[in-house]
């Protein structure tokens, strides 16, 4: 199955630790048994935890994004011939753990931003806007009540 890209930038390296999740997966009834022969299947990979549920149909992985992601699990299980619940349900779900997990692994290659230097941008171009607060009548000139 392939391997996401790294999970590091330039400027920070999330932990390796941070990035396990832990994944449900259901299969089609037909053909029987369909669980247990992936589980044997995903057992035999690094870094990968495999459980069946109590659900003949249902398979619990645990596995940590820096190796392996869900869209790679789904497509190495089709490759193999399985074949996964299709109802609306599952497949939103699936659809869904996809995107966030792409989403994730993207928001990782982005160097980290440094929010507080960020508003100091913001703040010297406000000094520079004109804006009502500024008043350019010398002081000793202002009349005070």
């Amino acid at each position: 199955m392939k391997r996401p890209p790294a999970v590091h930038s330039r400027e920070r390296v999330l932990p390796y630790e941070e990035l396990w999740k832990e994944r449900e997966l259901r299969f089609h009834p037909d053909p029987p048994g369909q669980a247990e022969k992936a589980a044997a299947l995903f057992k035999g990979l690094q870094n990968m935890e495999v459980r069946v549920g109590e659900h003949p149909c249902c398979l619990f992985v645990r596995y940590n994004l820096a190796d392996y992601t869900l869209s790679g699990l789904i497509q190495g299980l089709a490759d193999e011939g399985f074949r996964l619940d299709d109802s609306f349900l599952c497949r939103s779900m699936r659809a869904l753990i996809v995107f966030s997990e792409e989403t994730e692994l993207d928001n990782l290659q982005q160097p980290e931003r440094l929010i507080k230097k960020s508003n100091e941008v913001y703040i010297k171009a406000y000094e520079h806007h004109p804006h009502g607060d500024h008043d350019d009548t010398p002081p000793d000139v202002r009349e005070y009540k």
